[in-house]
């Protein structure tokens, strides 16, 4: 029984060590206008929990992440939130994250 217990133990903490082996989204030149509720470093526990919500991996970035956004498809849409550019976002997140966000000055 002892011996189990300690097989499990080990094996729970191989699983927690071992990398999840989803490499962090690339970072590109921004090419989406967004707006965004707001602009935060993906290194603030805001982006990691929204990205934890959408199974993504932001270890290792550090850059300006913009939460819950909406793609600007209309000239002089009135944004009422945060008007940036980010790397297009991906279809599976919903809306909630964009990553590399910069801002638009108009």
């Amino acid at each position: 029984m002892f011996s189990k217990l300690i097989a499990l133990f080990a094996v729970a903490a191989v699983v927690v060590a071992a990398p999840n082996g989803t490499p962090p989204p690339p970072v590109t030149p921004p090419t989406s206008d967004q707006c965004c509720a707001s602009v935060v470093s993906s290194t603030s526990a805001a982006a990691s929990a929204v990205a934890a919500l959408v199974g993504l991996d932001l270890d290792g970035l550090d850059v300006p992440v913009g939460l819950s956004c909406s793609p600007i498809t209309v000239v002089g849409n009135n944004c009422g939130g945060t008007t940036v550019t980010c790397d297009a976002p991906e279809a599976e997140w919903n809306n909630l994250i964009a990553i590399n966000c910069l801002p638009i000055t108009l």
